[in-house]
C-alpha cells in the first residue's frame, strides 16, 4: 500500500493499528469509525498536501468551472457527451458526491468470469455501434463526428448567475446568495483551486481500487491520495480466518469475507413497522419520515391562457385551408425534402399538394373492394406507413385521408417481422380496426418480401392490403368528383399512437374541432404569419413534428423545410446550414439536436442564426433540455442568436400542446430557473435550493398555458384533488384542443380524458372535464409552466418518487464516460418483493476493460445513492449495439425491461445491490425462550391435542423360516430345501440374462469363499472384511461367505477406473475408517487398486490383503460359523451423508433378520414372486433389497445395475416388462434417467412391446423428502404405458434405521398436503389449499414399516409434539441400527442418535433420533386393520437445513424457486457462506446467458423467500456433485467453491 511506505511508523502506531484492524475484523466498530481513527492516527505520518487544505473547506458544493480555455482542452479528451443530460453543476455534485464517498469507501468483490467469456467480449467481436443516443425516440451522438468541445456554461456567465441569484429563482426569497459578494469568493476559490492543480507533483501511485477525490471534473491535476487505504486489493488470497474461525486461503474466501465486511458497513436506517401480509408474514414497510418536507402552499387555482383570438380569416377546417391555398396560390412552396447530402431533393408545392390529395382520397373511396362494397368508409381507420426521409408522400396521404374522411393512423415502418414494439402497434392496428395500409413506392420495395413476392403478415399484426400513393399509381378523379369540405366538426381526425411505460401501444383520438383549435392556438402563440419558412427536425408523424410541420404550417401557408433524422446522423449541423440558407424564421428541434450541433460547429465559420425568431425546443418538458439550451445559446450568441428566440414546450400524446414559451421581443425578462432540492422532490414538494447543495435540479419554465385553455395541478394518485402551490403534481388541461379519447378503451380514456379536479373540500372545481398530461411539474409565479418529469418515467421506492431521466442524469455525469456510451442508457424499475427497484442498463464500449467498466459501475452506483438517497437494484452492461432500438434509434425501453425480466438481455457485466436497497424484508425472526415440560403438557392436554405418535402393526406370527435368527442358516436351509430355486438374476445392459444363482449355487459359493478367507486370509470371527465389487452376483456370494466364516462384511463401492484421483480416496478412506483386515475383490479390481494412477492418489502400500475371488478354493471348509448371540454384529453399513460425513452403522443379527421380516410382511414378498431391483448395493435399503430380502423371502429378484442405465435408459422398464414384475424399487436418479433419456420415445416403447400395467408397486429408495414434481413427470410420462399412477411411491430411510416408511401393497394410497412455506420456516405447519401462494406440496413417505414406532419431538427441548406439528422424526423399532462404528468412539453423539429419551411424557422408551423434521398427520383413511391411517410427511434433513435471519430453510426449496426462473438452468445447489446464501447454477447453453441468471435468480430467492442472494455462481453442467442416491452434495461443493476449484463461468458477489 503506498501510504504505508511513505515514512516509517513508530511502533506503538502500528501496534495501534492492528489493535484497530482487529476491531473492525470483529465487528466492534464500523468501518466508518475505523477509517475516521485510521486517518487520525496516520495523519501525522503523511505527507502533507500543501496547497489542498484551501479547497478542501469547500468540499461542500461544487466548485465554479475555470476559464472556458482550459475547460476546452478537457473536454476535448472526453470524448462526447450527451447534451441532453449534460449539466456541469450536476457533474460537479456528482464528483464531490463521489469524493464525500470515497472517504468511506470499501473495495466491494469484483465478479469473476471465466476466460472465454471475457475473450468473446474482445475488440473482434463487435460491429461498431450505430450512432444512436436518447431515450425513448430519440437518435443520438454519433461517435463518428468530431468529438465534443463543450464551449458550456462559461466563466461570466456562472458570476452573472450567481449575482442574479435572487431575481432567477422561481421564488426569490427563498435564495440565499447575497450579491457579488458570493461570486468574488467563489471565484478566488477557483483560482485557489487552479493554482493546486499546478503546483502539487508528488501524486502517489494510480490507485485501482478507490477513487481519488477529484473535487472539480473539470481540472487534470495529479491524483493526490488523501485518505489512507485499508481495501484489500481484488483477488487477494491472504490468510484470513471464516466466521467460524477457521483460517482459509483461498481468492473466493478472500472475496466472501470483503464482501461480508462491505456488508458490516452501516445500512439506511432500520424500519420500525410492519404489516400483515396475508398471515404473520412481517415485510416491513416504509414508515413516514417525521421530518420529511410536506407542501405548506396555499391550495393552487387554475390557471387560465389568453383568449384564442377570432380572426376574420381562420378557415373553418384545416382541408378548407388547404383548398385555400392549392387554389389561390398554387405555385408556393410547401414542403422541402432533402436528400443525405443536404442538397433539396424536392418541393411540393401546394398546388401539388392539393391536386395530389384529391386524387389519393379518390382512389381510396373508390378503387379499393367493388363499387357496391368498397373496402373504405368514411370514418374507417387506415395505417399510414412512410419512412422518415420522405415527408412529401405522407403530406400527400395524410391529406388524402383528411379529404376521403377516413381516419389516418400513422406508424413507424416495420423493418423486420420481429422489430422491438411492432408487435403492439400491430395490436393498436387490431383493434382499430385497419385493413389497409398507404404507403410510398420506395418503402413498399423495401419492407420484407415473402417467397412469392407478398408482403408477410407481421407478428401481431391484422391482414392488410398495401395501397402505394405515388400518384402514377392512382387513376385521375373523374371532372365531376370533388371532395365534400365540410367545416371542422367532432368527428376523428386521425390517431396518434403513443407507447406506454410497459410497452403496450395506445391510439389517441382527435377529432376535427380539436385538431383546428390546436392549430390556431399554435398559430396564436407562436405568432405564425403567411409563407413564413420553418426547419423541422422533427418525426413529422406525431407530437410536435406533426403539429407544426404538417398541419399548423398548411393553415398558415408556410413553407416547411424538413431534414430526416438520417442527414442528421451524416451532418449534425444540416439543419443550422438549412436555417442560414432559406433565412429560415422558426426551427423545431430535440435539445439533441442542440447538442450535436455544439459538438461540430467548431469547423463553420459563416452561421448566422439572425433571422430566427422561435427555435421550438420540443422536449422543453425534460428537466434536463436546460443545460443543453443553455449551452447552445452561449455558443451562438456571438453568431446572433438572440436569448429570447430558444422557446421550450412541453406536449403529451394526450394533451397536444400543453404550454409553449412565446416568443418575446423585450430581452431584459430573463426566463424562469428554478433550482430545486432533489430530496424535496422525492417527497413531491417544491423546495427552492440555493446550488450549495449537492443533489439539485435546475428546471427551466416551457413557457404559459396554450391560448384558451385552462390548467391545474392535481395529486398522480388517487382522487384527483388540487395541489398546494408549492407541490409537485400532474399537469391537467381542459380546452377544445386535446385528444378526445384513447381508441377502444373507455375505461383508461375516462381516467384520462374525463378527469374533474377537486377542491380540497371535495367540489369538482370545474364542470368541464380535463385530461391529464402524462405531465409532472407546477406552475411558478407569473402563472410560468415548469415540469420536473413525467409519469411515465416515475419510480416510486418505498414511498419516494424519483425519476428516470434524473438517474440517467446522474449516471451520464460519473466521469470519466470512456466505458460506456452516452445516451445508450435504460434506466426503469421492476417490482420485487411488493417495492418497485431501480435497474440500470448501459451499454458498453467494446474496448472496456472488466476493471475499468467495474470501477465505473461501484462509481455509478454510489453517485445514485448520494444524490438520489436511493439504492439501486441492478446495474448492468450490455456489447455495444444490443439494446432494443426504437425507430428513430432511441433505447426501447420497455424492450429493455422485458429482455431483463425474462432473462434474455445478455450483459457483459452486473452488478446486482439487493442489500442496500432491499429494506424492507421480514423482521429476522426471534426465536423465544425454552418452555418448560409442564406448560407443553398443559397445552397438549387443554387443547386435547393428541400427541403425534404412529406405529406399523405387529410383525405377526412366525413363518417356517422365521424360526431362524440368523440369515446364514436361512440360506442353509433353503438349499437343502429348494435347491434349484433361482434368488438371483442379473442383467446386462442389453437386457440379456448375465448370470443367475439357485440356492444351492450361492450356497456353495459362500463356503467356497468362507474357506479362502480362513486359509489365505487367516482370518478370526468377528475380523472385519471390505467387499469391493461392482453391482452383481459375486458381491452377495462373498458377502454370504463373510457370514459363514463368522466375519463382518463391509460393502464398498469400486473405484471408478476413469475417475481414480477422487473415487480411490473415499475407497481407502472406507477400509481404514473400518478397520478392514482383508479386502475381497474381482482380479480385475484388486489390479486396479495397485495400479500406478492409483499410487497417485493414495499410499497404495497401506491396503490391507487383497484376496481376488475369481478363482476360488476346491474344498470346502470344515464347518461353517454360528454366532453365539443375535446381537452381535452382522455387518456394517458405510455411507457417506448429503453433508459429506462418513458414518458406518453397526447391524446385528437380530435387527437384520426382522428388517427382512418387515419388508417381506409389507411387500407380500414369497419364493413365486419377482421383484425388480435398479439400485446401488452398497448401503441402506438399496444393499438389503439387493443382498439380504431374497434370501429371507425366498423371492427371485432381478438386479439392474443403475450404471447400466446410462448405456441403455430404456433396460429397467423394459425389465419390468419382459418379467412381468409386480414390485420394483428404484431410485431418484434412476427415474430421472427414464424421465429425461426416454420422455420422447414412449411411442416406440410402446410399439416393441412395453407393457408396465401388471406393476403393482414402484417404490423410490430415498433418504430425503419425496420429490413430488419427478414422481408426478415420470408417472404422467407412463401412464400410457399402462403404469398406474397410484403405483409409485417412495420410502423414507436414514442412518439410524435403514428404512422407516415403504409404501407396501395393501394400505391406502399416498396422500399430498400443501402446507404454507412460510410457516415451516418458523417451524410451524399450516395446511393451505393447492395453488395458494407459498404453498409447497409435500408426499407422505409410503406406509410405515411393521414393526416401526415413531413420534414426533422437538429438537431442542426434546419434548413430544402434538398432531400437525413440525419436529424431528423420532424411531423405536427391532431393525433400528445399534450404533455408529467409529475410530474414535464418539459416545455423546452414538447416545444421542441411538439412545435418546423424551424429557417428559413417556421418559422410558429409547428412541433414535433420525435427524429429519416431519410431521405425523392422522387421515381420513383407514388402514388395513380398520383403524385411522396417520401419514408421515418428511420435510428435510436438520443437518441441511440452513438458519437464515433465524428462520430454518430447505435448500430444497430455494433450489426449487432457482430452477424455475430461466429454462438453461439444469440444475441448482445453494448453501450458507458466513451467514451468506450461495446459489450454484448449472447453465445449459451459451456462456453469454451466464450473467442473465444473475437478476433472475435474486428477484425469485428475494420474492419467494424472503432471502437475499449473497453470492451467484454460474458453472457448467455436472458440476455440482450427486452421490449414488442421486442427492446433491451441498457441503462438497461448497469446499469446492472456496478453494477455488468449480471453473465457475461467472461468480456474482452481490452488495
Amino acid at each position: 500500500m503506498a501510504d504505508r511506505d511513505a515514512l516509517p511508523l513508530p511502533l506503538e502506531v502500528r501496534a495501534r493499528l492492528a489493535e484497530l484492524e482487529l476491531e473492525l475484523s470483529e465487528g466492534d466498530i464500523t468501518q466508518k469509525g475505523y477509517e475516521k481513527k485510521r486517518s487520525k492516527l496516520l495523519g501525522a505520518y503523511l505527507p502533507q498536501p500543501s496547497g489542498l487544505e484551501a479547497c478542501m473547506a469547500h468540499e461542500r458544493r461544487p466548485p465554479m468551472a475555470p476559464s472556458s480555455a482550459s475547460r476546452y482542452h478537457r473536454r476535448r479528451s472526453s470524448g462526447t457527451r450527451d447534451e441532453r443530460y449534460r449539466s456541469d453543476v450536476h457533474t460537479e455534485a456528482v464528483q464531490a458526491a463521489l469524493a464525500k464517498n470515497k472517504e468511506r469507501k470499501m473495495a466491494v468483490p469484483m465478479p469473476s468470469k471465466r476466460r472465454s467469456l471475457v475473450v468473446q467480449t474482445s475488440m473482434d467481436a463487435y460491429t461498431p455501434p450505430d450512432t444512436s443516443s436518447g431515450s425513448e425516440e430519440e437518435g443520438g451522438q454519433g461517435e463518428g463526428t468530431p468529438t465534443s468541445s463543450q464551449g458550456s456554461v462559461s466563466m461570466e456567465h456562472w458570476i452573472s448567475r450567481a449575482i442574479h441569484q435572487g431575481s432567477t429563482t422561481s421564488s426569490s426569497s427563498s435564495s440565499t446568495q447575497s450579491g457579488g459578494s458570493g461570486a468574488a469568493g467563489r471565484l478566488a476559490d477557483v483560482l485557489a483551486q487552479t493554482h493546486v492543480g499546478k503546483s502539487e507533483n508528488h501524486s502517489a501511485p494510480p490507485d485501482v481500487t478507490t477513487y481519488t477525490s477529484e473535487h472539480s471534473a473539470q481540472m487534470e491535476r495529479p491524483q493526490v491520495s488523501t485518505v489512507p487505504r485499508t481495501t484489500p486489493k481484488y483477488g487477494n488470497a491472504e490468510l484470513m480466518e471464516t466466521g467460524d474461525g477457521v483460517p482459509v486461503s483461498s481468492r473466493v474466501s478472500a472475496k466472501i469475507q470483503q464482501l461480508v465486511n462491505t456488508l458490516k458497513q452501516p445500512r439506511r436506517p432500520p424500519l420500525r413497522e410492519f404489516f400483515v401480509d396475508d398471515f404473520e408474514e412481517l415485510l416491513e414497510v416504509q414508515q413516514p419520515d417525521p421530518n420529511q418536507p410536506r407542501p405548506e402552499g396555499a391550495q393552487m387555482v387554475t390557471i387560465r391562457g389568453e383568449p384564442l383570438g377570432v380572426v376574420t380569416n381562420w378557415p373553418p377546417s384545416l382541408e378548407a385551408a388547404l383548398q385555400r391555398w392549392g387554389t389561390i396560390s398554387p405555385k408556393a412552396p410547401c414542403l422541402t425534402t432533402m436528400d443525405t447530402n443536404g442538397k433539396p431533393l424536392y418541393v411540393l408545392t401546394y398546388g401539388k399538394l392539393w391536386s395530389r390529395s384529391i386524387k389519393v382520397a379518390y382512389n381510396i373511396l373508390h378503387k379499393l373492394g367493388t363499387k357496391q362494397e368498397p373496402m373504405l368508409r368514411p370514418g374507417d381507420r387506415v395505417a399510414l406507413v412512410f419512412p422518415n426521409n420522405d415527408p412529401a408522400a405522407f403530406m400527400v396521404a395524410f391529406y388524402g385521408c383528411l379529404l376521403a374522411e377516413v381516419v389516418p393512423v400513422p406508424i413507424e415502418v416495420p423493418l423486420t417481422r420481429k422489430d422491438a414494439g411492432s408487435q403492439q402497434i400491430g395490436f393498436l392496428l387490431g383493434s382499430c380496426g385497419v385493413t389497409v395500409a398507404l404507403t410510398s413506392d420506395a418503402c413498399h420495395k423495401g419492407l420484407p418480401k415473402g417467397p412469392t413476392g407478398e408482403i408477410p403478415q407481421f407478428k401481431g399484426w391484422p391482414k392488410l392490403l398495401w395501397f402505394v400513393t405515388e400518384s402514377k399509381h392512382l387513376s385521375k378523379p373523374p371532372r365531376d368528383w370533388f371532395p365534400h369540405i365540410k367545416d371542422a366538426n367532432n368527428d376523428t381526425a386521425y390517431i396518434e399512437y403513443k407507447t406506454c411505460k410497459d410497452g403496450s401501444v395506445l391510439g389517441v383520438t382527435v377529432t376535427r374541432i380539436a385538431l383546428l383549435t390546436h392549430c390556431q392556438a399554435l398559430t396564436q402563440s407562436c405568432g405564425y404569419t403567411e409563407a413564413e419558412i420553418i426547419v423541422n427536425v422533427l418525426d413529422f408523424k406525431k407530437d410536435v413534428g406533426l403539429w407544426h410541420g404538417i398541419l399548423t404550417s398548411v393553415m398558415n401557408m408556410m413553407h416547411v423545410i424538413s431534414i430526416p433524422y438520417s442527414l442528421m446522423k451524416v451532418n449534425p449541423l444540416s439543419w443550422i446550414q438549412k436555417v442560414c440558407q432559406y433565412k429560415a424564421k422558426v426551427a423545431c428541434v430535440k435539445s439533441r439536436d442542440m447538442h450535436w450541433a455544439l459538438v461540430a460547429h467548431r469547423d463553420q465559420r459563416d452561421i448566422n442564426l439572425g433571422s430566427l425568431r422561435m427555435l421550438v425546443v420540443a422536449d422543453g418538458s425534460n428537466p434536463w433540455s436546460i443545460s443543453s439550451c443553455d449551452a447552445f445559446l452561449n455558443v451562438f450568441q456571438s453568431k446572433g442568436l438572440r436569448p429570447e428566440v430558444i422557446c421550450p414546450c412541453a406536449s403529451s400524446a394526450e394533451a397536444l400542446t400543453v404550454a409553449i414559451r412565446r416568443p418575446t421581443d423585450d430581452s431584459n425578462q430573463p426566463p424562469g430557473r428554478g433550482v430545486l432540492s432533489m430530496q424535496g422532490l422525492s417527497h413531491g414538494v417544491i423546495r427552492v435550493d440555493s446550488e450549495e447543495r449537492l443533489s439539485v435540479l435546475t428546471v427551466q419554465d416551457v413557457g404559459t398555458v396554450m391560448p384558451g385553455a385552462l390548467m391545474c395541478v392535481v395529486k398522480p394518485e388517487g382522487v384527483p384533488q388540487l395541489c398546494r402551490t408549492d407541490e409537485i403534481g400532474e399537469l391537467c388541461v381542459c380546452s377544445i384542443a386535446t385528444g378526445m379519447s384513447y381508441y377502444g378503451l373507455s375505461g383508461m380514456t375516462k381516467n384520462t380524458f374525463e378527469v374533474f379536479p377537486m377542491s380540497s373540500s371535495g367540489a369538482p372545481i370545474s364542470e368541464y372535464p380535463f385530461t391529464r398530461t402524462g405531465l409532472l411539474g407546477f406552475i411558478g409565479p407569473g402563472g410560468l409552466v415548469f415540469v420536473s418529469g413525467k409519469m411515465d418515467g416515475l419510480m416510486v421506492v418505498s414511498g419516494r418518487r424519483n425519476n428516470a431521466d434524473d438517474i440517467v442524469a446522474t449516471a451520464l455525469a460519473v466521469e470519466p464516460m470512456k466505458f460506456v456510451y452516452r445516451g445508450r442508457i435504460a434506466v426503469f424499475s421492476v417490482t420485487v418483493l411488493h417495492d418497485e427497484r431501480i435497474v440500470v442498463v448501459a451499454e458498453q464500449r467494446p474496448d472496456s476493460t472488466e476493471e475499468d467498466s467495474f470501477q465505473w459501475m461501484s462509481r455509478v452506483l454510489q453517485a445514485i445513492d448520494s444524490i438520489h438517497n436511493v439504492g439501486v437494484y441492478c446495474l448492468a452492461l450490455v456489447p455495444a449495439n444490443t439494446l432494443p432500438k426504437t425507430p428513430l434509434g432511441g433505447i426501447h425501453l420497455s424492450e429493455t425491461k422485458q429482455l431483463f425480466l425474462e432473462g434474455s438481455l445478455h450483459p457483459c457485466n452486473v452488478l446486482m445491490c439487493p442489500h442496500t436497497c432491499v429494506t424492507n424484508l421480514p423482521k429476522p425472526r426471534q426465536k423465544q425462550p425454552e418452555i418448560g415440560p409442564a406448560s407443553v403438557m398443559v397445552g397438549n392436554l387443554v387443547s386435547g391435542k393428541r400427541i403425534a405418535q404412529a406405529s406399523g402393526r405387529d410383525l405377526g406370527q412366525i413363518e417356517d423360516n422365521d424360526q431362524f435368527l440368523f440369515l446364514s442358516e436361512v440360506l442353509q436351509w433353503r438349499a437343502q430345501t429348494t435347491p434349484d430355486h433361482v434368488l438371483f438374476t442379473l442383467l446386462s445392459s442389453r437386457g440379456a440374462v448375465l448370470s443367475s444363482l439357485t440356492c444351492l449355487q450361492l450356497h456353495k459359493r459362500a463356503e467356497k469363499i468362507s474357506a479362502m478367507l480362513m486359509e489365505r486370509g487367516h482370518l478370526q470371527d468377528g475380523d472385519h472384511v471390505a467387499l469391493v465389487y461392482p453391482p452383481g452376483i459375486d458381491l452377495i456370494a462373498a458377502f454370504y461367505g463373510c457370514l459363514y466364516a463368522g466375519c463382518v462384511p463391509i460393502t464398498v463401492r469400486p473405484p471408478h477406473p476413469q475417475n481414480i484421483a477422487t473415487t480411490l480416496p473415499t475407497v481407502k478412506m472406507i477400509v481404514e475408517v473400518s478397520r478392514s483386515a482383508c479386502m475381497m475383490t474381482t482380479q480385475m479390481i484388486s489390479k486396479l487398486l495397485k495400479s500406478k494412477e492409483a499410487s497417485a492418489a493414495v499410499d497404495v502400500r497401506s491396503w490391507p490383503p487383497v484376496l481376488d475371488t475369481d478363482d476360488l478354493p476346491k474344498k470346502k471348509p470344515s464347518q461353517l460359523y454360528k454366532p453365539s448371540n443375535p446381537d452381535t454384529l452382522a455387518y456394517l453399513d458405510f455411507s457417506v451423508s448429503t453433508t459429506g460425513m462418513l458414518a458406518g452403522v453397526k447391524m446385528s443379527h437380530t435387527a437384520t433378520s426382522a428388517f427382512c421380516r418387515s419388508i417381506k410382511l409389507q411387500c407380500e414378498l414369497y419364493p413365486s414372486r419377482e421383484v425388480a431391483i435398479c439400485l446401488d448395493p452398497y448401503c441402506g435399503l438399496g444393499f438389503v433389497l439387493w443382498c439380504l430380502c431374497s434370501v429371507y423371502s425366498g423371492h427371485q429378484s432381478i438386479l439392474i445395475p443403475p450404471s447400466e442405465l446410462e448405456v441403455n435408459p430404456g433396460l429397467w422398464l423394459l425389465a419390468v416388462s419382459q418379467f412381468r414384475v409386480r414390485d420394483t424399487f428404484c431410485s431418484y436418479s434412476v427415474m430421472e434417467l427414464c424421465t429425461k433419456g426416454l420422455g420422447l420415445q414412449t411411442e416406440s416403447l410402446k410399439a416393441r412391446g412395453l407393457d408396465l400395467s401388471r406393476v403393482r408397486t414402484c417404490v423410490v429408495v430415498a433418504e430425503e423428502r419425496p420429490r413430488i414434481a419427478l414422481t408426478q413427470s415420470f408417472s404422467k410420462l407412463f401412464k400410457d404405458l399402462g403404469l398406474h399412477p397410484r403405483a409409485v411411491s417412495t420410502s423414507f430411510g436414514c442412518r439410524v434405521n435403514l428404512a422407516i416408511c415403504l409404501q407396501g401393497t395393501s394400505g391406502p394410497d399416498p396422500t399430498t398436503v400443501y402446507v404454507d412455506m412460510r410457516a415451516l420456516r418458523h417451524d410451524r405447519v399450516r395446511l393451505v389449499e393447492r395453488g395458494s401462494p407459498h404453498s409447497l406440496p409435500l408426499m407422505e413417505s409410503g406406509k410405515i414399516l411393521p414393526g416401526v414406532r415413531i413420534i414426533i419431538a422437538n429438537p431442542e427441548t426434546k419434548g413430544p409434539l402434538g398432531d400437525s406439528h413440525l419436529g424431528e422424526i423420532w424411531v423405536q423399532c427391532t431393525h433400528n441400527g445399534s450404533g455408529y462404528f467409529t475410530v474414535y468412539g464418539d459416545e455423546a453423539l452414538q447416545s444421542d442418535h441411538f439412545n435418546s429419551r423424551l424429557s417428559f411424557g413417556d421418559t422410558q422408551t429409547v428412541w433414535a433420533r433420525t435427524g429429519y423434521l416431519g410431521f405425523l398427520r392422522r387421515t381420513e383413511l383407514t388402514d388395513a386393520s380398520g383403524e385411522r391411517h396417520d401419514a408421515l410427511y418428511v420435510v428435510g434433513a436438520l443437518d441441511e437445513a440452513m438458519e437464515l435471519r433465524g428462520m430454518r430453510y430447505h435448500p430444497i426449496d430455494i433450489e426449487t424457486s432457482v430452477i424455475r426462473t430461466h429454462k438453461s438452468i439444469m440444475e441448482c445447489a445453494v448453501f450458507p457462506w458466513t451467514n451468506l446464501l450461495v446459489v450454484v447454477v448449472e447453465l445449459e447453453g451459451s456462456e453469454q446467458e451466464a450473467l442473465d441468471l444473475v437478476p433472475l435468480v435474486t428477484n425469485a430467492v428475494l420474492e419467494e423467500h424472503y432471502l437475499i442472494v449473497g453470492v451467484v455462481v454460474v458453472v457448467d453442467i455436472g458440476v455440482i456433485p450427486i452421490n449414488s442416491r442421486g442427492e446433491k452434495q451441498r457441503m462438497h461443493l461448497r469446499d469446492g467453491f472456496l478453494a477455488d476449484q468449480l471453473d465457475p463461468i461467472y461468480v456474482a458477489y452481490n452488495m
